[in-house]
């Protein structure tokens, strides 16, 4: 057909693509910034949510001192369960029936049963066991299972159960070969895990685990039912002597929310930090076959 050009049609169409804000999506955005925008205005012209009050409050000693309590039991719990849950992972995935039994009874009853059941349990522990013993000595389970304790035990363990499967999978995403080439050099096992598998690992592993330790921060509010004084727990004990239960709830959750967020920086920079190789290797492949832009490859 006379006049027609089809390269003249392929060129309107990739402008087209290119055309960075198109009239439909700058309307869909000014849509959407309007109605946040109407929403924040709702809420901070809102005197129910009484926000003289969460100023009031947001660094009371008593919050302040309920964030520590929360920000050092996140830490704790989370240190030990990661290492428990590196020693779950390494026994299951172990030749050994015994020791790969034992790891997965330990997830499946702690990944099977809620948080808040474990924490009241071991806070009640002295209740099916009055007494502990250890060879001949003896001790009074209220005085070793104190609220601390029983908060430290009970997130720290349910923790492991999930950060033994999050490093079992790292581990296994790691090439089988990566293993058999250390020991051919003479590595020792632990020497390779240490030294191989487990940094290579670490790109699976730090996304799930920055996910866990936010989930961590939120659920140390759960220690609030063993009477344990972590954030919650303070706003609640101000809230049951003023009555301005909504205002103090907002404080917990400005809380979470700003640490949360923090949280959530550190674990892009981490990422970042462990895709650089993944970056690295992208950039030569594409300078080893360079393709002009629009060009179409004719091996596909």
């Amino acid at each position: 057909m006379s006049g027609f050009n089809p390269s003249d049609d392929a060129l309107r169409d990739v402008k087209l693509a290119h055309v960075p804000f198109p009239l439909p999506r700058v309307a869909l955005w000014a849509f959407t910034l309007a109605v946040a925008l109407g929403f924040a205005y709702i809420v901070a012209i809102n005197p129910n949510f009484g926000w003289p009050v969460v100023a009031q409050y947001f660094f009371d000693p008593t919050v302040m001192q309920g964030l520590s309590v929360t920000l050092g039991l996140t830490v704790v719990a989370m240190i030990i369960g990661v290492a428990l849950g590196l020693i779950l992972a390494i026994a299951r995935m172990s030749q050994d029936r015994l020791a790969s039994s034992l790891a997965g009874l330990f997830i499946w009853f702690f990944r099977g049963t809620p948080l808040l059941v474990q924490l009241i349990f071991w806070y009640n522990m002295s209740t099916l066991f009055p007494r502990i013993s250890i060879g001949i000595a003896s001790w009074n389970t209220n005085d070793l299972i104190t609220p601390l304790t029983a908060a430290i035990v009970g997130l720290a363990l349910n923790e492991a159960a999930y950060m033994a499967e999050i490093i079992r999978g790292g581990l296994l995403s790691v090439d089988k070969g990566q293993a058999e080439t250390a020991q051919a050099f003479g590595m020792t096992k632990a020497r390779a895990l240490r030294r191989i598998i487990i940094p290579q690992a670490m790109k699976s592993i730090v996304p799930p685990t920055g996910n866990q330790l936010i989930s961590m921060i939120k659920a140390t509010s759960l220690v609030s039912v063993i009477a344990m004084a972590d954030l919650l727990y303070s706003v609640q004990s101000i809230y049951n002597r003023t009555f301005e239960i909504i205002p103090l709830l907002l404080v917990a959750v400005l809380w979470y929310l700003l640490i949360t967020s923090i949280l959530n920086i550190g674990q892009s920079a981490i990422e970042r930090h462990y895709s650089r190789g993944d970056r690295g290797l992208t950039t030569d492949k594409k300078k080893e076959n360079p393709m002009p832009s629009g060009a179409v490859d004719e091996r596909a």
